[in-house]
């Protein structure tokens, strides 16, 4: 019979045998969402690469491109840096999750940093992740905008068709997206604090409700949630400033203006965020104080009526021992007197403790 030869082994190994495993490159093109070329704020018809966009821009000598991008990986964002000059140091930046909302700029070309956040719907008493965050980095130059969003939600699909309908403000060109985007975030911001704020009246309310339960554990969580959000929402006011403040900043003084209004309500979104954490620092001391008199309540009635049963316990213990001479012991009215006795004593005590609250 002809021999069967072996199987190659196909384990962990590193030999020869062991076979590897080879990334296959996406094309650019799958991370872009949206790539259009505007002029006098007008958006050119036909569909275009990213190449193909910033050849039209600069032949022309006017107008300039929006790109928008979901998530690209680092060979994505090689490639359509490659094509608009972007800094390497940018490059990392935008490649990178979890970065802190900055501002910088590279030569001609502003980079800003802006955390998302979104509230997630929750049963007020569960354990659960409250505020989503994301991130989108946005670069401006005289000729093009570049905006990589990280993050499902916070899409810019609906703001583009927005300020498409006014042609007049993206005329003002990438300064005007730019301020479009972070006008944007701080409203969703303004929206997560609103809803943050609704969940705190509800505990407060549930936590000064006579007789109501508190779950300690979704204060402490909504806590958690509010540090997080102002971790996202307070560094941004830096590069706010900067942007409405900085005439050397390659933005127009029309669109300065307008970041100047966005700046003001970020700070007011801010404050009243860091008036979260000490709301929420009183509303803790006072469920812990509610859990402390609820404990207490408890205890003064288990007290009460281990009182009212050491009364027949007691008087059952005495006469329970067989000595010969006891009182009332051999007369034919002697238990029934005891019961009489033992039960009024006991109603007594009852009395006593229910006028006191203690019952």
């Amino acid at each position: 019979m002809p021999t069967i030869p072996p199987l190659p082994f196909r384990g962990r190994g590193t030999g020869s045998a062991a076979t590897a495993v080879h990334r296959v490159p996406v094309p650019t093109a799958r991370a872009i969402v949206d790539c259009a070329v505007y002029v006098n704020g007008e958006r050119l018809p036909g569909r275009f690469t990213h190449e193909t966009a910033l050849a039209e821009v600069r032949s022309r000598g006017e107008g300039f491109v929006w790109i928008g991008m979901h998530d690209p990986d680092e060979a994505q964002m090689r490639d359509v840096a490659a094509a608009f000059g972007l800094h390497q140091l940018a490059v990392e930046i935008a490649t990178e999750r979890h970065q802190r909302p900055k501002l910088e700029r590279y030569d001609d070309t502003l980079l800003l940093v802006l955390r998302t956040v979104q509230y997630v719907e929750h049963d007020l008493h569960s354990v659960s992740e409250i505020v989503e965050t994301g991130q989108i980095v946005v670069f401006t130059a005289r000729d093009f905008v570049l905006a990589v969003r990280r993050g499902e939600h916070s899409g810019l699909v609906d703001l583009r068709r927005t300020l498409e309908a006014n042609p007049t403000q993206l005329a003002l060109g990438p300064g005007a997206v730019l301020h479009a985007i972070a006008d944007k975030i701080v409203d969703a911001y303004a929206e997560v604090a609103q809803s943050i704020e609704d969940d705190i009246d509800e505990m407060e309310e549930e936590v000064f409700t006579p007789r109501s339960r508190v779950g300690i554990e979704s204060i402490y969580q909504l806590k958690r949630e509010v540090v997080e959000l102002r971790r996202a929402v307070n560094p941004l006011a830096a590069p706010l400033q900067l942007l409405s403040r900085n005439a050397d900043l390659p933005v127009p003084k029309e669109v300065r203006r307008y970041l100047r209004d966005v700046a003001d309500n970020h700070t007011t979104v801010a404050e009243r965020i860091n008036d979260f954490d000490d709301a929420l620092s009183a509303l803790i001391s006072a469920a812990l104080a509610k859990v402390g008199v609820q404990q207490n309540t408890d205890m003064r009635k288990i007290s009460a009526w281990v009182a009212i049963a050491a009364v027949p316990t007691m008087i059952a213990g005495i006469y329970g021992m067989n000595f010969e001479h006891m009182p009332e012991l051999r007369q034919t009215w002697g238990y029934p007197a005891m019961l009489a006795v033992t039960s009024a004593i006991c109603a007594l005590l009852y009395a006593n403790f229910h006028r006191n609250n203690w019952l």
